[in-house]
């Protein structure tokens, strides 16, 4: 029995340790820059979860793991966060070459500044206070491969290629342009039903627009290797204690008190009054 619930108690801290990085073409992290500390991310129900703090500002981390250059259109409340519109995947973004970290300070306001990103309450949010409140609360990028041209062909080396397989290209017409068809982004995951009693969460959090910034960017070219991007990733954050009433964080497990009948060998001093 006991063997059993050890191993239970295992398994239940192994499912709350919590991870940092989300993403696989790229990792994305958020940064919190007042306590100088990658906040944890928390997976519950389909969706991963940060818990950020009231006034502290934070910055979106995102690295690029794929061997090529890849477009990070980035969002944040719902809001695109380089040029402000309500935010679609086929908008501007940041590129970033292969093996490089980019950190994405705040709302982008020209080539050299931006307005530092912090936790704030939802209604002095920037999506609330330009009139878009409803998808306060979560951060998201939309990650593209670049267009890789296809390499010189010269024309006597094409016949040569093309001549034997003429026949097998044709039979094969159907199969193929099955196999072409672009696969499509999947679904974002349902919301969970986060059913807590009002009375136990405080105000949801939002994005503010801080402090300027020095931020240098320069215009580039990027052509998209598809219309639908190659990896959505999606952070939701909410305060520490909303996520604990939620169950996304797991509250810690109270440790009974132990005492002990003979706990020294002398009775020690009092202390001095």
């Amino acid at each position: 029995m006991k063997l059993r619930r050890l191993v239970l108690a295992c398994a239940l801290m192994a499912s709350a340790v919590p991870a940092f990085a989300v993403g696989s073409l790229a990792d994305v992290t958020i940064y919190d820059r007042a306590s100088g500390r990658i906040l944890p991310t928390y997976f519950s129900d389909g969706r991963w979860y940060v818990a950020g703090k009231p006034g502290n500002e934070y910055e979106i981390r995102i690295r690029n793991q794929s061997g090529g250059d890849l477009l990070a259109v980035t969002s944040v409340d719902g809001v695109n966060v380089v040029t402000g519109e309500t935010a679609s995947p086929g908008q501007s973004g940041y590129v970033l070459s292969a093996g490089n970290y980019l950190p994405i300070k705040g709302w982008r306001k020209d080539m050299s500044k931006v307005a530092a990103f912090y936790f704030t309450r939802l209604d002095d949010s920037y999506a609330a206070r330009t009139g878009r409140p409803d998808n306060v609360g979560v951060i998201g990028v939309a990650v593209f491969r670049r267009k890789v041209e296809p390499p010189l062909v010269y024309e006597d080396e094409r016949q040569r290629r093309e001549a034997p397989m003429a026949g097998a290209a044709k039979d094969s017409a159907a199969g193929s342009n099955a196999d072409a068809a672009p696969s499509s982004v999947p679904a974002q995951p349902s919301a969970r039903a986060q059913n807590a009693p009002a009375e136990k969460l405080e105000k949801s959090l939002g994005t503010g627009h801080g402090r300027i910034q020095t931020s240098q960017v320069r215009y580039t070219s990027f052509e998209r290797e598809s219309e639908s991007p190659n990896e959505v990733i999606a952070i939701w954050y909410d305060s520490h204690a909303n996520l604990v009433a939620r169950g996304v964080i797991p509250q810690p497990v109270p440790v009974p008190r132990d005492p002990q009948p003979f706990p020294a060998s002398f009775v020690p001093d009092p202390p001095v009054r």
